[in-house]
Formats: structure tokens, sequence, C-alpha cells
């Protein structure tokens, strides 16, 4: 019977403290505790888990941790995850992995030395509907997808690029499976330091175009993704796990709707990527992809924010 795997979380906001009630919940996994800097947090976070010990510092947690997952601001990224992999930690670093490419390479160069996993959390590919795209999309002609969100002080230390969008640049790239042929982007702050909305159109050497939208100043919430292919169309709700799709038979075109098993896309991520780790297997979001989708994302944001060095 194998153990369980000794868990902790660096940085208890939104998103780390949804990493904490899966790694309480998952039962081959110890919740050992976690490191926040903010005393409120780590008062509120005692009381919801009394047996989680609030670590005094990082090292600390990381000698008494197998894995962590790091969920604070983008730009301290690399030196939590650097300092944490020198102890031999598998990591879960919330998207973006980081804000430059030269960070992504050192912490990929420490995780090969250390000899540790690193997962990004590129959650939507974890997402029921990905899994359902994942079988049916074979030759994309055209694909458009939009994720659209209320303004959040939470997320703006990187424009929409890196906040949002790098979902479906992710969720496109492995969809397409071909190389970019050439970019196009703009992008408009409006109440942020950076771009708030962008629109990115990508041209793949198969064919494939896609234009990709996206937006922190809206009023509603909107993850959603259409995809033409021959005889096929498909438009997919990421948020809302359902979809349907129009197919060609004979003449005719028939609707049908999809019938998407509903699931915690956080929950499936951080349970596959535990799995990897109890089966010394590798994450499904491998290195090269991460590193590509950043790639791409920085590309995109550079040309959105009017920079000519970004172009392809």
């Amino acid at each position: 019977m194998k153990k369980q795997l000794r868990c902790g979380v660096v940085g208890t906001g939104y998103l780390g403290q949804h990493h904490l009630r899966i790694y309480n919940q998952l039962s081959y996994c110890d919740l050992v505790g976690f490191y926040d800097t903010d005393p409120d947090k780590i008062s509120k976070i005692q009381k919801q888990y009394p047996l989680a010990k609030a670590f005094n510092s990082i090292d600390e947690l990381a000698q008494n941790c197998a894995i962590v997952s790091v969920s604070v601001p983008t730009d301290q990224h690399s030196s939590v995850a650097l300092q944490l992999m020198e102890h031999g930690c598998h990591l879960l670093i919330e998207k973006p992995l980081c804000a430059y490419l030269f960070q992504a390479e050192s912490i990929l160069r420490k995780a090969k030395e250390k000899n540790v996993l690193i997962q990004v959390g590129h959650i939507e590919h974890y997402n029921p509907v990905m899994s359902y795209l994942e079988k049916v999309v074979h030759s994309p002609k055209f694909i458009t997808a939009d994720r659209l969100a209320p303004y959040n002080i939470r997320g703006t230390d990187v424009g929409v690029v890196l906040d949002l969008m790098i979902h479906d640049i992710g969720i496109i790239l492995q969809l397409v499976n071909s190389p970019i042929q050439s970019l196009e982007s703009v992008g408009v702050q409006v109440l942020s330091n950076s771009e708030d909305i962008a629109n990115a159109r990508l041209t793949f050497t198969n064919g494939c175009i896609a234009n990709i939208n996206a937006s922190r100043v809206s009023n509603k919430k909107m993850r959603e993704i259409r995809v033409f292919q021959k005889e096929l169309y498909l438009s997919m709700d990421f948020m809302n796990q359902t979809g349907h799709l129009l197919r060609k038979e004979g003449s005719e075109l028939e609707k049908e709707s999809i019938p998407v098993e509903k699931g915690e896309p956080l929950l499936l991520e951080i349970s596959h990527f535990v799995d990897c780790i109890r089966n010394l297997s590798q994450p499904k979001v491998g290195v090269h992809f991460r590193n590509l989708a950043l790639e791409i994302a920085l590309k995109i944001s550079d040309q959105a924010n009017n920079n000519p060095k970004s172009k392809i």
C-alpha cells in the first residue's frame, strides 16, 4: 500500500484556500500545513484546518512536505519555486508559471537537477469539457474562444493575457497541434496598468485559424469555445460544462446536446498531479507544452502593449 503524501500550500488567498481544501479531502494526501504572511489569513486557516500547521518560513514548510502548491502573486513564483525545490518538493504552481521566460527556464533547470515534477495550473485541461474536445476534435479549421470576467483586483499583477487568455492559448495549442505561422494581437488598458482587454489571431502552419478574446472588465462571466472542422461544429461552455454540436447528415444539419460528465477541474487537476507523483509518471501538461503556452502568451501581451519586438 502506497503511503500518504505530505502536502502544503504557500499563499492562502482565494486559490490557495481551495488547494488546502482539496489536499485535506483527498484520502491519499496528508495536509501538513501552509505558509502565509497575512495574520488574518493565518488565523482563518488555523480555525478551518486545526491540524494544519502555520509554518514560520517557506524552508520549514518545504522540509516537512513532499508536494507544495505555489499560490502567490506571479512575480514571486520563480523565487518561491526555486526555494522549495532546494528541499526536493514536487510543485503545483498556479498559472502563469512565471512572468518571464528566463524565470521559466530557471525553474525547469532546477526541477531537472532535483528530479522533481512541476505542474502548472492550466486548470481547463482537466475540465471535463476539454476531455470531450480531445476525443472529437481531430482537424480543426477555425476556432473562436471567449473568456470574460468582471474586474477583480486579484490577478492584476499581470495583464489579462497572462491572467485569463493563457487558458485558451493552452487549450487551442493542444487541439490544433501545429506550429504557429503568424500572430496578431491588440489590447487596451482600462482599469489597470496593463492590458485589461485583448484579442489575438493565431494562424497555424496546418491552416487552422484561432481568434481569442479575453476581458476582465465585463459585466458577466464567460468561458466558451467554438470549434469548426469538416462537417462538424462544436460549441462548448467551460464554466457550465455544457455544449452542443451540429453535424452534417446527408443534406441535413443535426443538433445534439453533449452529455458532459461534470466535475470540479481543480480537484481533477490536483488528483492527477498527486497520482503522477505516486505512480512516477509525467503530468498531462508537459514541460515543453507549458513553456510554449507561456512563450505565446508573452508575445501576445507584448503586441497588445505595442511592443514591436514581439512580432513572429
